[in-house]
């Protein structure tokens, strides 16, 4: 904006008015304005589009320590994927004889110990409904 003009320059302009230095009689006015503006511009690139993964399904365990899970997501109408510590996924597979249920809403399982085990568990959804666990698949990305 001013060229040369430092901060240390801008103080010294300043001092004979801030201890009442000025010549007498004279009224001092100064006015200064410092404008500064900084603007970073950030450019967007496209995020590249990625397939869906697609999980390869193995043997599975009996049952899941709850401490281990770290999520969960709906799989279908009749799964359920665990999100595990550590970076590992379970797939629940629920009973065949399940009605849909509003899973959308949110869902809850209530184990009789720290485990939820096959074939003895179930999952709750928050309308009411229940299916019970059938079987854990293990998960792992194909390809």
């Amino acid at each position: 904006m001013f060229p040369g003009l430092t901060s240390a320059s801008i103080l010294l302009a300043w001092l004979p008015a801030m201890f009442g230095l000025a010549g007498p009689g004279e009224p001092t006015v100064t006015r200064m304005i410092v404008q500064e503006q900084l603007i970073i511009k950030i450019p967007v690139r496209p995020q590249p589009i990625r397939r869906p993964l697609v999980w390869e399904e193995h043997k599975g365990p009996k049952c899941i320590n709850t401490g281990q899970i770290r999520g969960a997501v709906l799989a279908g109408t009749t799964a359920v994927d665990f999100a595990l510590n550590g970076g590992g996924r379970v797939r629940a597979k629920l009973d065949d004889d399940c009605p849909a249920l509003d899973f959308y809403n949110g869902f809850y399982l209530k184990p009789e110990d720290e485990r939820i085990c096959a074939d003895r568990d179930s999952i709750h959804s928050r309308m009411g409904g229940s299916c019970q666990i059938d079987t854990f698949r293990s998960l792992s990305p194909k390809g």
